[in-house]
């Protein structure tokens, strides 16, 4: 897939993972959308790499719309790259009492079902595509699970279920929509230094970095991008799911 003047959408694109993404696609040439709930910061990246901003509730119809409208105002959408999502934690039956319902299932509202939705509707945006000449591709949709879908860690359930959802899905997702030329692979990160992690004390963000086999080191937003713009021009990768981890295997806690 060639990058330069195609359109993309980048869920979550104000911070972390999806702005490094936004960053790199905009150097690559890229016209991207950053659809996040940031308003003010989700504004100033797309200013400053010359994309759009679209207010973006992954989990709406009508927003994730509005997200793709504005991604072939700009040229023939080209991908979709999730990076929206919560990381909450919070025990099965812990010193608070039960897990709360409501907590479970926004997670997976936001975490899988927003995917799901924002998957679909740039699906179905990309089958009207022409495709390329020499591949036949129409597109390409890229999620983000974590490696809490494999080795998820105490207080981890509703995080862990979330993402295991989106692993699962990799798979029939592409099968569904290999006729129409539109390739969806899954990154599962591991430890990365996003502003969840930024909030933690910093010994802890060493001990977490010291953890990770090689190298050993918190991932950065860049690494990821980079495996982002692998999968886009490597046209053999589909319906499966990386670990970005350094090799690294939670433990319990």
């Amino acid at each position: 897939m060639q990058i330069e003047n195609r359109a993309f959408i980048v869920t979550g694109g104000a911070s972390g993972l999806g702005e490094g993404t936004a960053r790199m696609l905009a150097a690559a040439g890229g016209r991207v959308v950053v659809a996040d709930l940031q308003a003010d910061k989700g504004e100033a990246v797309a200013r400053e790499i010359g994309g759009a901003f679209v207010r973006c509730d992954v989990t709406s119809e009508a927003d994730g719309l509005a997200a793709v409208q504005k991604a072939q105002a700009l040229g023939q959408l080209a991908a979709l790259i999730n990076c929206a999502g919560v990381a909450p934690a919070e025990k099965v039956a812990g010193k608070n009492g039960a897990h709360r319902l409501e907590s479970f299932a926004r997670t997976i509202n936001i975490n899988l079902i927003g995917t799901f939705n924002m998957i679909r509707l740039a699906a179905e945006a990309m089958t009207h595509n022409e495709p390329q000449a020499d591949t036949g591709e129409r597109g390409v949709i890229i999620s983000t699970a974590s490696i809490a879908a494999f080795d998820g860690q105490m207080g981890q359930a509703a995080y862990s279920a979330s993402k295991g959802g989106i692993v699962s899905m990799t798979l029939p997702i592409a099968r569904d929509l290999a006729r129409s030329g539109i390739r969806n692979m899954t990154i599962a990160p591991g430890i990365f230094a996003t502003p969840m992690i930024f909030g933690m004390p910093q010994p802890v963000q060493d001990a977490l970095a010291a953890s990770v086999p090689f190298p050993s080191r918190l991932g950065r937003p860049e690494d990821y991008a980079r495996l982002v713009r692998h999968i886009l021009e490597n046209d053999m990768l589909n319906g499966e799911v990386i670990r970005l981890d350094g090799a690294i295997r939670m433990p319990p806690k």
